[in-house]
């Protein structure tokens, strides 16, 4: 079986940092773009999950830097965030084309799903 599917917060985190590293406030309000304003991660879920992905090897500290008196970490995606989000990303899109078929988006009728016969009581 294929890996288990990403949390979608990790996912729009990851997506957040695919085309520039960028700092917590400035992932924030990406994923905020991103998930069209139905995502606004609180301070607390979006570090938690940022140390995650960092101690998962999926993302890492580009920098640090002291901004008006103030620690900042700057992150960035690293190689192997960059292969799982491209996993997901194809993961996703089967489901869609799953999910497109048997809605019968493709204007024709969605043969049934065929089932194992029963074993014989």
């Amino acid at each position: 079986m294929s890996e288990r599917g990403m949390q979608e917060l990790a996912l729009l985190l990851l997506t957040a940092l695919a085309n520039a590293p960028r700092h917590g406030y400035a992932i924030a309000q990406e994923v905020k773009v991103i998930s069209d304003g139905r995502v606004v991660p609180r301070t607390g879920a979006l570090y938690g999950a940022l140390d995650r992905l960092l101690a998962e090897g999926l993302i890492r500290v580009e920098r640090e830097e002291v901004v008006r008196g103030r620690a900042r970490r700057v992150f960035a995606l690293a190689p192997a965030g960059r292969e799982r989000l491209e996993t997901e990303a194809e993961r996703l899109a089967a489901t869609a084309r799953e999910v497109r078929r048997r809605l019968g988006a493709e204007g024709a009728p969605v043969p049934p799903v065929p089932t194992a016969p029963a074993a014989p009581a």
